[in-house]
Formats: structure tokens, C-alpha cells, sequence
């Protein structure tokens, strides 16, 4: 598949382009980006790649394949014009700025028989990949509490469209690591009963929601409470899983996000294996962290197949815009 990446900043040079360099059945063909030092820096990299200023030169470029990683408030827009104009295509996070866009998308390529792929990569996170393996072999037992965090400490304010206050821009937590979260809960247990939230804009001088909360509740049970924020002076585990039978808690990040900022591949020899003293335990016990393996993303694109239904990124905007409700009102939210 003739593959052009739209965007060439963090999202496109570390997430995106060292799997499409790489995955057997993608041909890395082109970057749309019209920044010059972005540019050079594909050039230098990829020197058997194109590179193009503008998204209409990709409808003349005979691409079977397009991955949009722009900033949040053109991911809707562009994933439109590729489906429309008859190719295949990736959007990053978050899939749309509402459930009813995300939705027209899913439209689209249905009636076009396109594949629509919403990348949300955070499902090939080893401590991830490992609480799916716990709880399909039931080590657990029945699950009734599922905790999971993004937390960061970042007190200074970037001077980024991720943190500006314009809605427009989905600069939240709530679209940016909350989406993960979201999406991993959903992958996990399916749609929830119900949402309640709590956001904050918490650093002083921020213009963008940086503190979340979410509580989801299951018919099955289970209820996933989920963290996000910019100011955490102290980081919780990254997953607190509790069963009748055992709990698994894992703290840390999966070393995938390090390794491709550092210009690593998934070439690189122990790819996306955590280090035994990051391992996290079950019932006290050190158990292994399953290596992580965001490649498995791209090698199924490159099969035909969406690895992530759209479907799964509607029912993620759906929780976030139950979320804002429940913020707003102070109500749990039935969806």
C-alpha cells in the first residue's frame, strides 16, 4: 500500500513513521508537511520518501493509503477529503471532535468500502497487552475495579495548540491522554452504563482542562476509574486491576513512547520489553510485562483490516461528551 503521512511533527516523525518505514506490505511514499525544517528532517531520514506541501497533492500522487497526524481540530476535516476522494485511511487521536462526526466518517467508508482505522495505538502497550491476558485467562477472577492513569508533572504551560483554551482545538487532557484511557477501558468491557466526571483546569496560568476524573459504571459490574492530568507531583500505578480471586498493579509507562522519541525502530533488539524491575505484580507477586507492540498496529493495516473498529471511536466521544455533561451539571450521565 502507497502510504503518505499528512503531519510531521512529534506525532508523525516518532508514532507514525518508523512503523510505516518498516511494516512488510506499506511502501513509506510520501510526507505532506510545508514546514522546511520538517522537510529536511524527512529527507535526511527517509530519503526514498516525497515530500509534498499540501494535502491536494495527494489526490494526483496514486496513494492506496493516507494517515492524518495534524493538529486535533483538522483530523475530522482531512479524513473526510481522503475518504472522499477514494483512499484508505489512519486518523490519530482523537478520532473526531464529536461522536456525531466520528459517526459520518464511519458512514463514509462503509458506503465506499475504505478501510477507517481510528489509531489508537495505547492497545498495544505491554502493561496493557498483560491486563488483557490476565483477564481472558480469569487469573483475576470475576473483575469488579478497574483503575487506570496517565498522570504527568508538567507545572510550565507549552506554547501549543495542546494547550490552548479554543474548543476548537480539543487541546483538553480529556482528548488528548484521556482518549487512551477511554478507548483501553472500552476494549476491555464495551460500552459503559454510565459516565460521572470531574474537570479541573488546575495549573494557574492554563488555558486548557490539564486534571480529569472519570467513574464508568457496567451492567457486568465492573467500574473502571480512570485518571488523567498535567500536575501530578506524584504519580499513582498506571493500572490497579481488583478481582474476586487476585489484583495485578502495575506502575510506570510502557518504554515504546522513550524509545521512538530517542529514534529507535521497532528493528531495535528487545523492542517494547519492559525492564523485571518495572514489572508490576499479582497479589504481591512479580509477573512479567507483555512486550509492547505498537508494529501489530500497522502490520494489520497493512493486511486490510481496521485494528481498531471506528465504531470503538464513537463510543469513546460519546463518554467524553457524557464526561463534559457530567462535569458541567454535577450528574452521573446514563449513555
Amino acid at each position: 500500500m502507497r502510504t503518505a503521512l499528512v503531519g510531521y511533527g512529534l506525532g508523525g516523525a516518532a508514532f507514525h513513521a518508523p512503523f510505516i518505514a518498516t511494516t512488510p506490505g506499506l511502501e513509506f511514499s510520501a510526507v505532506v508537511t510545508a514546514n522546511p525544517k520538517r522537510q529536511a528532517e524527512v529527507t535526511a531520514r527517509y530519503p526514498d520518501t516525497r515530500v509534498l506541501s499540501t494535502l491536494d497533492e495527494v489526490w494526483s500522487g496514486n496513494f492506496d493509503l493516507v494517515v492524518i497526524t495534524t493538529p486535533n481540530r483538522f483530523h475530522a476535516t482531512h479524513a473526510r477529503q481522503v475518504l472522499e476522494h477514494g483512499l484508505n485511511v489512519v486518523v490519530d487521536k482523537p478520532f473526531a471532535a464529536s461522536a456525531a462526526e466520528a459517526r459520518a466518517l464511519a458512514s463514509i467508508a462503509h458506503s465506499r468500502n475504505l478501510l477507517l482505522a481510528p489509531f489508537h495505538n495505547r492497545r498495544w502497550d505491554g502493561d496493557f497487552l498483560t491486563v488483557r491476558k490476565l483477564l481472558a485467562a480469569n487469573t483475576l477472577g470475576k473483575v469488579h475495579r478497574f483503575e487506570s492513569r496517565f498522570e504527568r508533572y508538567r507545572p510550565e504551560i507549552k506554547n501549543s495548540w495542546k494547550e490552548s483554551g479554543d474548543p476548537k482545538d480539543l487541546g483538553s487532557i480529556l482528548y488528548d491522554l484521556g482518549t487512551h484511557l477511554i478507548d483501553q477501558s472500552v476494549a476491555l468491557f464495551g460500552r459503559p452504563r454510565s459516565v460521572h466526571a470531574e474537570i479541573n483546569t488546575v495549573r494557574p496560568t492554563a488555558k486548557a482542562d490539564d486534571d480529569v476524573f472519570l467513574a464508568l459504571t457496567h451492567d457486568s459490574g465492573v467500574r473502571p476509574h480512570l485518571w488523567m492530568s498535567a500536575l501530578a507531583a506524584d504519580q499513582g500505578p498506571r493500572f490497579r486491576v481488583l478481582g474476586h480471586d487476585a489484583a495485578y498493579v502495575k506502575h510506570g509507562m510502557d518504554p515504546q513512547e522513550e524509545l521512538l522519541k530517542a529514534g529507535e525502530t521497532p528493528a531495535t533488539p528487545g523492542w517494547g520489553e519492559d525492564p523485571e524491575e518495572n514489572w508490576g505484580t499479582v497479589n504481591g507477586q512479580p509477573h512479567k510485562t507483555e512486550p509492547g507492540a505498537y508494529q501489530d498496529f500497522y502490520a494489520a493495516v497493512a493486511a486490510g483490516k481496521a485494528p481498531v473498529p471506528p465504531q470503538d471511536a464513537v463510543t469513546g466521544l460519546e463518554i467524553i461528551e457524557a464526561a463534559k455533561q457530567s462535569a458541567t451539571t454535577g450528574d452521573t450521565v446514563r449513555l
